[in-house]
């Protein structure tokens, strides 16, 4: 490990004696020049690309940007050896963290984050056309929270020509949702020749065996046309980073307990090794892209979309025997079992339109609708009440599917006037309008019968129903040069939707070229974001032996009677300021600066108590008093709420089941039982604030340029307030943040899981046959925020669980033969690093005495912004033709 990281900081030092010199940039396929940073697939200055995400100026080039935005071709995303473009995104730009590891559904749906905001704040573009977003909310806390994004894996990274990513504030420009930035993704439109890619990995430790194999081909079915396609299909396996199970396996009461009452849960498939849900899931997903027009004159029709089926499980926490048994208490699965969760998703979107030229006028016409599909179901399961009741149960249930829905159609139009300076002014105007849908269709009776399916309580009738809005909008975008070396880009949009109103925002951006080799640039832009209709209408509420809890629909009357009254959009403001400095046409570099404030952030709310057994009011004289938690007041008000009572109540008819709330003798209190709440709330207001930086150099040698990089980023969130609990509910008047509508384990996930610093130091060098592409990432510490268990020597304490600052090493070697065929082989994380472990001492050494199942699972911390599975290898076959 030493060796490992003295290499590590070695190599840093030299990138950045190097960049004294000057000297420096492309990454892995990440150049730079005159403000754009991007991945060149021809030896052409990337400075001469044309850009067109941040800009409604026909033409501009790279290198005359006004707003910081990187560029990634088809060569540079394959290069990182990931299938899956959120990864290759996230190893190849600093700003973009992708989401490592994902509990229950979020496992089947893992999201990015840009400037470390929700993934709801970066706008997703495919051709410049809004791409849908997900069905499958998450509705876990922290900085995926209420995601909703576009799920990327539907887009095959071989269908792509490059990415353009506007790290900029661009909500003016587009419409909700660009409040961290945009990522424009430009699909391929040759219509002659192809590719096949084939590509195989696996972890080092095992686990993980993935393939991919991917065709593109493109053809003219009449003159002057083009059809391009692409097909893929990937497969990726289970991985495992786990412990053995205490409840099952070692020396504690638990254990023994189980074994000797189940003998046979030591054949248990992977035993000692049975609880298995700390690892990725399963996953098998076929997609279909293409894009196709006709180009007539100065017009062309177009039309371009996808198709794709996911079906994805993973591993949820092992069951041991008596979980199910009948009412003889034989137990239905003798060795225990591990439900699966699983989805079949269907994701679907097709675009048409119109563009061209009449005389100096552009427009462009086009309506898209996306759709997304998301059964949900539960495999090796079973209900333990539906069992006991009438001795069968299914081992797989349908619980129910969520579906969304977007159509959107739009209007552009760009003009240039001539005004007497060095160049025109370029207008630029349309309008929009979009319908988004949301709904969640319940399942099958067995899946939410008494207790449920084992592991996902199946979504009843009262969690199912459909919800619409509309949006109609309309914006001006005015750019104009002062003088030949000043430009200056203002926008305003103005806003209405059907649920709230109006709202107008605005975007002022300038760029001032002091010479040839430098210059200076500046935004500043108002943002506004509708809650997406899942956050506003996601429900669900499940019904246990003993508990009830879940999620209350924001919109919902049981809601609004507790004091939270709906959701508003969320506000922003964002300013940021950068130079470029290009001393030669092989040297660049950028640095912006960026602050952003958000208000009213939507956030899922902490738990709210309407029973909690447990807390026996005072006086408490049943035959199992002695076993209340000693009667505090602040404490029983806290867990006791009637107000809450009331509302979960209202939201399952009218009735909470009585057994949740008195035990098996029909008289005294259920000290087992609970009612709970969630619910998505605009819940903080919050500020990021960081800095960007790129540089480049391309060296020449004797074998062949090498094109050096250096991309890093600074990123701090702070939450600055938490609102206020509406009246209803009760603020304890011991300690207020016990009580606080966010939680401290929320905040603290929210400003530090997200690295300060994290940089990339990118070579690549490629010679007629043969090329090698390096990179090395760091990463600054990050941590979550847990509460030590029982038994811990701080115990009851809350105390961080970090990842320390780690140095992540990705190479790969390639072999080109002839100009139609390349041999790649590579790693990434090729020292196979892991996390910081969680705390024996503070932690685990607690869960395995006792016998939880946390110990298992709490090997590593999920908030590892590298993942949790170590080294991954591959290796790549690709012909063109």
């Amino acid at each position: 490990m030493k060796y490992r990281e003295t290499t590590s900081i070695a190599a840093l030092a030299v990138a950045l004696c190097v960049c004294a010199q000057p000297a420096f940039a492309q990454s892995a396929g990440t150049m730079v020049a005159g403000g754009a940073e991007a991945a060149a697939a021809s030896d052409d200055d990337v400075g001469e690309s044309i850009i067109v995400t941040g800009t409604r100026t026909t033409g501009m080039k790279a290198a005359d940007s006004p707003a910081p935005i990187q560029l990634m071709d088809s060569e540079a995303l394959a290069r990182t050896g990931q299938p899956d473009l959120i990864q290759s995104l996230a190893q190849s730009l600093p700003s973009i963290q992708a989401q490592s590891f994902g509990g229950d559904m979020q496992a089947m749906n893992l999201q990015m984050k840009l400037r470390g905001l929700s993934p709801n704040h970066t706008l997703v573009l495919i051709n410049g056309k809004r791409r849908h977003g997900t069905a499958n909310i998450s509705i876990a806390g922290g900085p995926y929270g209420g995601s909703a994004a576009p799920d990327m894996s539907f887009i095959p990274t071989a269908a792509i020509d490059h990415i353009e990513v506007l790290q900029d504030g661009a909500a003016a420009q587009y419409g909700t949702d660009a409040i961290a930035g945009v990522i424009n993704i430009i699909l391929k439109d040759s219509e002659y020749g192809g590719s096949i890619v084939g590509t195989a990995g696996q972890y080092f430790d095992g686990g993980g065996d993935t393939y991919s194999i991917s065709g593109n081909v493109g053809f003219a079915p009449i003159e002057d046309s083009y059809f391009n396609v692409t097909v893929q299909k990937k497969k990726k396996g289970f991985s495992f980073r786990g412990d053995v199970d205490p409840r099952v396996f070692g020396d504690n009461s638990v254990a023994a307990a189980n074994l000797s009452k189940y003998p046979d849960a030591v054949n248990q498939a992977h035993y000692p090794y049975v609880n298995r849900i700390l690892g990725d899931p399963y996953v098998n997903q076929t997609s279909v892209m293409y894009n196709a027009g006709y180009r007539f004159g100065d017009f062309e029709l177009y039309s371009f979309g996808s198709y794709g089926h996911k079906y994805a499980r993973a591993y949820e926490n092992y069951r041991t025997p008596g979980i199910i048994t009948d009412s003889d208490g034989v137990p239905f699965y003798p060795t225990g079992f591990s439900p699966l969760e699983a989805v079949r998703e269907t994701d679907w979107s097709v675009t048409g339109g119109f563009k061209g030229m009449i005389g100096e006028l552009g427009f462009d016409v086009a309506s898209t609708y996306g759709h997304d599909l998301v059964g949900v179901y539960v495999e090796n399961s079973g209900n333990s009440s539906l069992y006991r009741d009438t001795g069968f149960t299914p081992t797989e249930f349908h619980n129910g599917d969520f579906k969304a829905s977007q159509w959107t159609n739009t209007l552009d139009l760009t003009l240039p006037v001539d005004i007497g300076l060095s160049s025109p002014l370029n207008l630029a105007g349309g309008i929009e309008w979009r319908r988004d849908t949301y709904g969640i269709t319940d399942g099958d009776p067995a899946s939410y019968y008494g207790s449920g399916a084992q592991s996902f309580f199946g979504y009843a009738p009262a969690n199912a129903g459909n919800h619409r809005r509309t949006n109609f909008s309309q914006y001006l975008d005015v750019s104009f040069n002062p003088n030949p070396d000043w430009l200056v880009d203002g926008a305003v949009r103005h806003e209405h939707y059907s649920d709230f109103g109006d709202t107008t925002v605005f975007k002022l951006t300038s760029r001032y070229d002091i010479t040839p080799t430098f210059a200076i640039r500046g935004t500043a832009s108002t943002g506004f974001r509708a809650p997406t209709p899942g956050e506003g209408f996601y429900s669900g509420i499940s019904v246990g032996p003993n508990s009830v809890g879940g999620v209350l629909p924001a919109n919902s009357a049981a809601a609004a009677s507790l004091g939270f009254g709906g959701l508003k959009p969320e506000k922003s403001t964002n300013f940021s300021a950068g130079v470029v400095f290009t001393p030669t046409s092989r040297l660049s570099f950028t640095l912006d600066g960026y602050w952003i404030k958000i208000r009213d952030r939507i956030l899922i709310t902490g738990s709210f108590y309407g029973f909690n057994g447990q807390y026996c009011p005072e006086g408490y004289t049943g035959s199992n008093a002695a076993s209340c938690i000693p009667y505090n007041a602040d404490a029983y008000n806290i867990y006791n709420q009637q107000a809450v009572y009331d509302a979960v109540s209202s939201a399952l008819g009218g009735t909470i089941p009585s057994y949740v709330l008195i035990d098996a003798t029909g008289v005294d209190r259920n000290l087992s039982g609970t009612v709970r709440i969630q619910t998505f709330a605009n819940g903080a207001d919050m500020t990021t604030r960081g800095i960007d930086f790129t540089a480049k150099y391309d060296m020449p040698t004797g074998i062949g340029d090498i094109n050096w990089s250096l991309t890093a980023n600074y990123n701090e969130n702070k939450v600055d307030s938490i609102a206020g609990l509406p009246s209803a509910l009760y603020t304890s008047t011991v300690d207020p943040t016990a009580t606080a509508l966010i939680d401290k384990f929320a905040v603290w996930t929210l400003e530090k899981s997200t690295p300060k610093v994290r940089a990339t130091l990118g070579m690549y060098w490629e010679s007629s046959m043969f090329s090698l592409n390096l990179r090395e990432s760091y990463y600054s510490k990050v941590s979550s925020l847990s509460t030590a268990p029982g038994g811990s020597p701080l115990a009851g304490q809350s105390i961080p669980i970090p990842v320390k600052a780690s140095f992540i090493t990705d190479i790969e070697v390639g072999f080109k033969p002839t100009e139609a065929l390349k041999i790649s082989v590579g790693a990434n994380n090729l020292f196979n690093h892991y996390p910081t472990k969680t705390s024996y001492e503070n932690f685990r050494a607690a869960y395995e005495a006792s016998g939880s199942s946390r110990f298992a699972s709490s090997v590593y911390p999920t908030v590892s912004p590298f993942g949790i599975n170590g080294g991954y290898y591959y290796a790549r076959v690709g012909v063109k033709f």
